[in-house]
């Protein structure tokens, strides 16, 4: 119960990452709102889980992030959790630096970036009488440059950048702030998104050698939102698995014994 009597709120959160953050929160004892757009899906889930509410948040309507944070302090009286998971990306329109479209690129930094900025610094008025932590959900991508997917590495490199800001500037209202950047995860997204040959030849370069679960993002989360952490602001996390840590040629040369002849 290492969450207990807590106030959580998780963005996007019917499935994947964020639907794991919910299990994972109201596991340890927390109060748990699980926002989303798709409200008659967020109910089912809800119905069986304990402790778990829904709040309706469209991140493609602004005005949803203050009024999802309002409905949620005046029903529980406080939030002293915020996971950020919201992101989205098209991999077939956002595309390498060369050619994707200027509108795309900015409509996807745009509503990533908007959605960590506006639920953040909503839930920071309402922290900022007793503290809290708000946690966001990033990516190994907005650390390690890819082939595509220019604007969504841009977002996540900019979200992890903002995660220090609020920080250091909510610090005085002892309000934390970091940031969880996962690698390849086995989430619907990746399986609907990226092809089998894809992800064999990512695996090659995740030295712990698979994909990440949805469960061992959420673990973290949970410390980061717990007392445990009480000392910790400002950190960019990686849950990858090992991915960028070696050598850029490490799918090539692991499982060699040595390179030395």
């Amino acid at each position: 119960m290492r969450l207990k009597d807590k106030v959580v709120l998780v963005t996007a959160s019917t499935r994947g990452i964020g639907l794991a953050c919910v299990k994972a929160c109201a596991k340890e004892g927390a109060a748990v709102y699980m926002a989303a757009r798709n409200m008659e899906r967020a109910r089912e889930i809800a119905d069986t889980l304990e402790g778990v509410t829904c709040v309706y948040n469209d991140a493609t309507k602004p005005e949803t992030f203050a009024a999802m944070v309002e409905t949620v302090a005046a029903d529980a009286g406080r939030i002293d959790v915020l996971v950020n998971n919201f992101g989205t990306s098209n991999p077939g329109k956002d595309l390498d630096f060369a050619n994707t479209d200027p509108q795309v690129f900015l409509d996807t930094v745009n509503l990533n970036l908007r959605s960590v900025f506006m639920a953040s610094q909503a839930a920071a008025r309402c922290m900022a009488t007793h503290g809290g932590s708000i946690i966001n959900i990033s990516s190994v991508g907005g650390i390690v440059p890819d082939i595509s997917q220019v604007a969504y590495g841009t977002s996540k490199a900019a979200i992890n950048y903002l995660t220090k800001l609020i920080a250091v500037q909510e610090a005085k209202n002892k309000i934390r702030c970091n940031a969880v950047l996962p690698g390849m995860t086995a989430t619907e997204a990746v399986a609907q998104h990226l092809t089998e040959e894809f992800r064999s030849l990512f695996l090659r370069h995740i030295p712990l050698g698979r994909m990440g679960l949805p469960e061992e993002i959420a673990a973290a989360v949970v410390y980061l939102a717990s007392d445990e952490a009480a000392y910790t602001t400002g950190q960019i996390l990686t849950v990858s698995g090992g991915f960028g840590l070696a050598t850029p040629v490490y799918g090539d040369l692991a499982g060699r014994t040595s390179r030395r002849s």
